[in-house]
């Protein structure tokens, strides 16, 4: 088990270097405008990313997209949760939630930029609303594909409702509003960067997109490839944290599959 998964993480590493070298290579003495060499890109990277670009833009990014975030999180569980355990709050909810989750993310912009204005407030706002649809959505499927049968026990033994949340209903929903987490989380990455665009003084979308119009390129992809890590590197975080607070639902799946 151990040797395979050195195997994939070996095959993982191999794969990104591949890339980067198939980068240097293709694009090493180019002289196009819009395809920099990578050596230019990597060197613009340190001078705009280490340093005062990353306090001026990352920080703030990375501040307002966790403050939406975490908003979609406590609200997309509890609305998720109540839907899940309540026909009657299904029933209440359930045609708004269909109405809205249908709309693209994206076009919450425009409107937050009608209530709110330019600035943070705007940006969290829809990061905010456009993260929680699938946490409600997911965290519903959780809570409703709780079996039967727990919860005639919970009832047998008298259980109130928050000892039923929290000792039945939670740790059986966990998987499936995990799932919805880590959707969001993706979400919540762009609708970053489309927000920093359209209604923004820093950040990294509003780096990127005020590179591309000065037509200084390099900086336009080092800017990007600042924007990937950052991607990359919440996930490994966001996994860690799952891998650690699901450990029952992984050993779980482990012993079942090696029976």
């Amino acid at each position: 088990m151990n040797g395979r998964k050195f195997g994939l993480v070996g095959l993982e590493i191999a794969t990104t270097v591949a890339v980067v070298i198939a980068w240097f290579v293709l694009s090493a003495g180019s002289t196009s405008l819009f395809f920099p060499p990578l050596t230019a890109i990597l060197e613009r990277f340190g001078e705009v990313w280490i340093g005062p670009g990353f306090t001026d833009h990352v920080l703030p990014s990375l501040g307002r997209m966790f403050a939406g975030y975490a908003i979609a999180a406590v609200v997309g569980i509890s609305v998720g949760l109540a839907i899940g355990m309540s026909s009657w709050v299904r029933r209440l909810l359930g045609p708004g939630i269909d109405f809205l989750r249908a709309l693209p993310a994206v076009v919450l912009v425009p409107f937050g930029l009608i209530v709110f204005g330019v600035g943070a407030p705007m940006q969290i706002f829809v990061i905010a609303l456009g993260c929680s649809f699938p946490i409600i959505l997911n965290a519903a499927a959780g809570a409703a594909s709780v079996e039967p049968l727990l919860h005639d026990v919970t009832r047998s033994f008298r259980f109130s409702t928050a000892e039923r949340l929290f000792r039945v209903v939670l740790p059986a929903a966990g998987p499936s509003i995990f799932a919805g987490l880590r959707a969001s989380l993706a979400l919540a990455l762009i609708l970053m960067v489309v927000a920093e665009m359209v209604g923004s003084t820093n950040g990294i979308g509003y780096s990127i997109l005020e590179s591309q119009r000065m037509f200084v390129m390099a900086d336009m992809w080092a800017g990007l490839l600042m924007l990937g890590i950052v991607g990359y590197t919440v996930n490994l975080i966001f996994l860690g944290v799952e891998r650690f607070a699901l450990q029952w639902h992984h050993g779980l799946k482990a012993s079942t599959r090696d029976a």
